[in-house]
């Protein structure tokens, strides 16, 4: 099945690349095969077989020479429902767009087992699925790496996608914490103890008091300790 699976996208590959008969098919050729290896590029690092559904333009605009694709929202991985912007001519300053629709068969993650709320999550607790990620929500965790550590915020079933909003970074700094903050500019560091006002995971900003009226705003390094930066 698995094989029949493969050679099914194939074909459809082959046929999402297959120029349109006609004049303007040949008139915007460049501009197709520009834009369709673009689209591949960007998404084949999503899973390993990508099929593409390319509109092509109206045969009434004129010919993209030099044509330069860029996707139109940067944040958003190019799945499902895509536009694509493509600069044309030698100064690129006319834009144009396009729609394409993109499947890709890729991994992602779910829970193997029961994970109870605020359990830490570990490799044993996850399972590789395949399908369309065009399907899942554009939340879905597709690599391990990226949820093994964190902490449940619900109860996930077993079987369940997991999902980023599903999860957080677990605190290393505790609100009422003592903690040590460092300042560190180019040729000089020092460090002072105060209070944290609020839980950080890493890399997150975090309220500290020294004393009783002082109070600045520190990043999160490790369990415990903050930096300031000059």
């Amino acid at each position: 099945m698995r094989f029949l699976r493969h050679f099914s996208l194939a074909i459809l590959l082959s046929w999402a690349f297959m120029p349109m008969a006609g004049a303007s098919s040949s008139k915007h050729t460049e501009l197709m095969e520009s834009v369709h290896q673009f689209l591949y590029q960007e998404a084949h690092a999503l899973g390993n077989e990508v099929v593409i559904n390319l509109r092509e333009p109206s045969p009434h605009l004129p010919t993209c020479t030099n044509p330069e694709p860029f996707l139109t929202n940067q944040n958003k991985a190019p799945l499902g429902r895509v536009s694509v912007g493509v600069r044309c001519g030698t100064d690129s300053r006319q834009v144009r767009y396009l729609q394409a629709d993109i499947d890709v068969i890729g991994s992602y993650m779910v829970a193997a087992v029961d994970i109870e709320r605020g359990a830490q999550i570990t490799p044993d607790m996850l399972e590789e699925a395949d399908g369309n990620l065009g399907d899942l929500s554009s939340r879905a965790i597709t690599d391990s790496d990226d949820i093994v550590g964190k902490i449940a915020r619900r109860p996930i079933a077993s079987g369940t996608t997991l999902q980023s909003h599903f999860v957080e970074a677990p605190h290393l700094v505790e609100r009422g914490q003592r903690v040590r903050v460092i300042a560190q500019g180019a040729a000089f560091q020092v460090s002072r103890e105060g209070e944290a006002l609020e839980d950080g995971a890493m890399g997150e900003d975090v309220r500290v008091r020294f004393g009783s009226r002082e109070v600045l705003t520190a990043r999160v390094i490790e369990r415990g300790t903050l930096m300031v930066d000059f």
